[in-house]
């Protein structure tokens, strides 16, 4: 039995987590139906682009959090403090723990990168990851970071999060995620 459903947005986290464990080509109509209750016609209804207007719903859900939960505290902090800049960086690995689920949750977008569908969905893959290396550059920088080393250092934490996941994954152990963020951390405070 279809269930009732009052907009599209209260599918989107639905599937999400569908396009986080089957990808996008694996995610097929049919699988999203069953998993939401919901027929082709009402996901039509609410998706008229079909797939590809759901993953662009889902990244803009994605995108949405991580602005104001991870990019905006960031770089909100102009004229702060270094201690000020300091607790903004250490707010953005515990939201970064929390989002990932202690790497026990698969990074949408980043695999989105690695995929088949990054062509049709660069400008937001590459948005994302552009967006928190320049907001966490200027936190650094503003926390006693050289700037001339910020950007490097926030390039090296994005990548050491993105690794940590996929190794968390590949292993099928989150604490391979907790120490990665564990040594990113001192990574930070080592260039304060």
């Amino acid at each position: 039995m279809a269930r009732l459903v009052a907009e599209r947005a209260d599918i989107v986290p639905a599937l999400g987590e569908l396009f986080r464990t089957h990808g996008y080509q694996g995610t097929s109509l049919a699988l999203i139906s069953e998993r939401t209750g919901l027929g082709k016609g009402s996901l039509y209804h609410f998706f008229p682009g079909g797939k590809e207007e759901m993953v662009q719903a889902v990244l803009a859900e994605i995108d949405g959090w991580f602005e104001s939960e991870i990019f905006a505290p960031l770089r909100t902090g102009e004229g702060e403090d270094e201690m000020a800049a300091r607790a903004r960086i250490a707010a953005m690995f515990a939201a970064v723990d929390a989002y990932f689920r202690s790497g026990r949750r698969a990074c949408l977008i980043g695999t989105f990168a690695l995929g088949q569908v990054r062509e049709r969905f660069t400008v937001v893959i590459d948005g994302y990851f552009w967006r928190w290396q320049v907001a966490l550059a200027g936190a650094l920088a503003r926390a006693g970071v050289p700037a001339h080393e910020a950007n490097g250092i926030a390039e090296e934490v994005l990548v050491g999060i993105q690794g940590g996941i996929v190794l968390a994954h590949a292993r099928d152990d989150a604490e391979v995620f907790r120490r990665t963020l564990e040594r990113l951390r001192a990574r930070c405070r080592f260039a304060l």
